[in-house]
């Protein structure tokens, strides 16, 4: 997939939706390196355990293709960011 579409968009998003992007209201985090990289993870809800914990999240696009999951956690210091710590199957 071009990254260029993918860029400010929001993971889980389809991308025929026409609503895919930010909503008022919600508190999102950036995905930053690995096959996510430049998405946006609707973080709303979460509490301070959730984010300290990060996210391990499906995709095909990652090291293992389809069934494949790429795990984010907090960037120390920056609250707006999660990391990519590797790929799993």
């Amino acid at each position: 997939m071009d990254e260029r579409i993918m860029r400010g968009r929001v993971y889980g998003a389809d991308h025929d939706d026409p609503e895919a992007g930010l909503r008022p209201g919600r508190a999102y985090v950036e995905l930053v390196g690995g096959p996510l990289d430049g998405l946006l993870l609707d973080v709303t809800g979460w509490t301070d355990a959730d984010r300290a914990e990060g996210a391990l999240l499906a995709t095909e696009i990652g090291r293992f293709g389809p069934g494949g999951r790429s795990a984010y956690g907090p960037r120390a210091g920056v609250p707006g960011r999660f990391d990519w710590r590797g790929d799993l199957r």
